[in-house]
């Protein structure tokens, strides 16, 4: 069993567990249809709620999908049979030792196979931005790698399964408006043309990185607000293809579209990996307030619930990926860039766009660590009780399945004590 989640076994610890019996209504919460909207779910911070806490969080929220800048195992172990969809990451880091096939492979072993199918990893991005920057070995290693994870796959059985891409920042294009004309920077053609034959090959999406409201930052006085809000406006007609465009995180997302069938392709289906607008920023920051990313995020969640496409592709869903779940106090950069998130660490909505979520809080009164839990049952906390916890909801919970001792008390919790991790190995 340690081999399977890739990491230590916690220590030795008695554990409380207070679980509040739901109402049905409750339940019905939990089991609701999921929302067709990702969430990026990042952890440059040092005040973020465990993973076991945000599966809860998520899942009360009956967000479907979470992408990932790693592939962090107690993560993946905390959603084990949640049916969320998983995006994990390579970072640019590892990319250039993804090139040998043995490495591509060993990774996967380590860090997707062990999770399959408790856990649904749908996808790795090999790198993140790295057309962004000047780091030239670093590009040259990208479809390498890319290739090197497909193969690894393929040869583990998981081809299919599992998607291999990588997602860029839309600075790679260097013509976007109109979107019918939308063209990548020369420099990115040549690393590009490949890439995408291989992508259609694989059958893989591509992935963008979209943020109109750097383009709003940038140019406060001549970018209309309410074009970049999803706000009513007349809006932009494209004057080659005579379409309208009322937004422009659509007209990003066409522009790209166009710069790939510039290219030849015209079967790559184009998702959105991030996107988002700051609640806080810098003085010079226009535009990053609590109002503002509420509304960009709020309209935007209503496009998604309508299963709206782009003008140009408009019978095909957007697929978008927000950024981000928590704002994260580590991020380098400009104060934007550390708000970015729908809650603070300690699970309160950093604005209200309707996503009711729960983040069980913790109690360490009298010396005694809690979790107190709503909307979970229990049954057969001890032999004859009438409620209960089983290994598969105490997995849910961020316990290994090699807890004992389950012990009901006279308070109506159930005492969960874990074994050490020599316990562990001998059974």
């Amino acid at each position: 069993m340690a081999e399977r989640f890739g990491t230590r076994w916690l220590p030795f610890r008695f554990v409380a567990v207070v679980v509040l019996l739901a109402l049905m209504t409750d339940r019905a919460v939990l089991r609701a249809e999921a929302t067709p909207i990702g969430i990026n779910y990042g952890q440059i911070a040092d005040n973020l709620p465990s993973p076991a806490r945000v599966s809860w969080l998520l899942r009360s929220m009956q967000v479907s999908k979470v992408k990932l800048y790693d592939a962090d195992p107690y993560v993946l172990s905390a959603f084990l049979d949640t049916g969320v969809e998983f995006v994990v990451g390579i970072g640019n880091e590892n990319v250039s030792a993804m090139v040998d096939p043995a490495a591509a492979r060993a990774w996967i072993q380590r860090h997707v196979q062990p999770y399959l199918p408790s856990t649904r990893i749908t996808c790795i991005t090999v790198g993140n931005e790295v057309f962004k920057g000047n780091d030239t070995a670093l590009k040259a290693s990208l479809l390498p790698a890319m290739q090197s994870v497909y193969q690894a796959l393929a040869a583990l059985g998981l081809q299919g399964r599992v998607n291999v891409t990588t997602a860029h920042s839309l600075d790679i294009m260097g013509s976007s408006f109109p979107p019918s004309a939308g063209a990548f920077r020369a420099d990115v053609v040549p690393y590009m043309q490949p890439i995408l034959s291989f992508l259609s090959m694989a059958r893989s999406p591509f992935l963008i990185n979209c943020y109109p409201y750097f383009a709003y930052k940038a140019d406060p006085g001549n970018v209309p607000l309410e074009y970049v809000l999803f706000q009513p406006n007349v809006g932009v007609t494209d004057t080659n293809t005579k379409l309208n465009y009322d937004n422009m995180l659509y007209a990003q997302v066409d522009s790209v579209y166009a710069a790939i069938q510039a290219l030849g392709h015209t079967d790559i289906d184009v998702k959105i990996s991030e996107t988002g607008w700051p609640s806080r920023g810098d003085p010079d920051e226009a535009g990053a307030t609590p109002e503002y990313a509420g509304t960009y995020i709020g309209n935007l969640l209503q496009r998604i619930e309508m299963k709206q496409g782009t003008p140009l592709r408009p019978s095909v869903p957007i697929d978008v990926y927000v950024f981000a779940l928590f704002n994260e106090n580590l991020k380098p950069g400009p104060a934007s860039e550390r708000n970015y998130g729908l809650f603070y660490p300690d699970g309160t909505p950093v604005y209200n766009v309707g996503l009711q979520g729960y983040l069980p809080p913790m109690d360490y009164s009298r010396g005694t660590r809690k979790l107190i839990l709503r909307g979970f049952t229990v049954d057969n906390c001890v032999k004859g009780d009438e409620e209960s916890v089983e290994p598969k909801d105490l997995l849910l919970l961020g316990f290994h399945q090699h807890t004992t001792s389950l012990q009901r008390t006279n308070e109506g919790t159930c005492s969960i004590r874990e074994a050490p991790e020599e316990d562990h190995h001998q059974q």
